[in-house]
This record gives structure tokens, sequence and C-alpha cells, in this order.
């Protein structure tokens, strides 16, 4: 065999090869973007997130939805893009939950710090 289609051969293979692990190492980045994506929805969900920032958990979850259709589609581009979003979307929602719950606190917190106020200045009037 001329060793210039030997050579031409090999540097085909090495080629392929490095084609199919470039396939390869794009599916498991957006898998793995799915996943994280999953867990971001999924802990939005436990912080009450779906009652207190609706709209977002709504676009989290459409994403995310989009997002594993894309996957199993090998667009694995767009499923990483979309799961990026939903990830996103999914923080925004806990992140508006939790800050709902902290004003809820805070409004009750005030409000029983102005019944002691009251129940304080009510007793002193009486004392005098």
């Amino acid at each position: 065999m001329n060793t210039v289609q030997h050579k031409f051969k090999v540097i085909c293979g090495a080629l392929a090869l490095l084609g199919l692990a470039a396939c390869a190492s794009e599916k498991t980045p957006a898998t793995a973007d799915v996943a994280v994506s999953r867990a971001a929805v999924a802990n939005a969900t436990s912080a009450g997130a779906a009652d207190l920032a609706p709209e977002e958990m709504k676009s989290a979850r459409e994403k995310m939805m989009r997002a594993n259709q894309a996957l199993a589609a090998k667009d694995y581009k767009l499923a990483q893009d979309l799961a990026a979003q939903a990830q996103a979307d999914a923080q925004l929602a806990q992140s508006k939950a939790n800050s709902a719950k902290a004003t809820a606190a805070a409004d009750e917190l005030q409000q029983s710090i102005r019944v002691l106020r009251e129940e304080a200045n009510r007793a002193n009037t009486q004392q005098q």
C-alpha cells in the first residue's frame, strides 16, 4: 500500500473519531444542563413558587418541556439553551417566592410589634 494512501486513511479515521467525540461531548453537557434545570424547577416548586410566582414557574416549566423535547430530537444546542433559560426562570421564581415569604414574615412581625406597643401604652395609661 502506498504510504500517502495509508496516511490519508489514518487522517480520515482520526477525523471521524474526532467527529464522533464532538457529538458525544455535545450530548453530555446538554443532558447535564437539562438535569440541573429540572432540579432548579423542583427546588422552586418546593419553595412555594407555583403559588407565589406563577408566571415565572409557568415559563420555567414550558422551557423545561421544550428542552426535553429538543434533547429527545438530539438538538443538543437548543436543549442546552432552553435548559439554561428554564433554570434562570426557576431561580427567579424561587427568589420571588422567598422574597414574598420574607415580606409576609416582616409584615407579621411589624403587626405583632404594633400590638405589643398598644398593650404597653394601655398598661402605662392604666397605671397612671
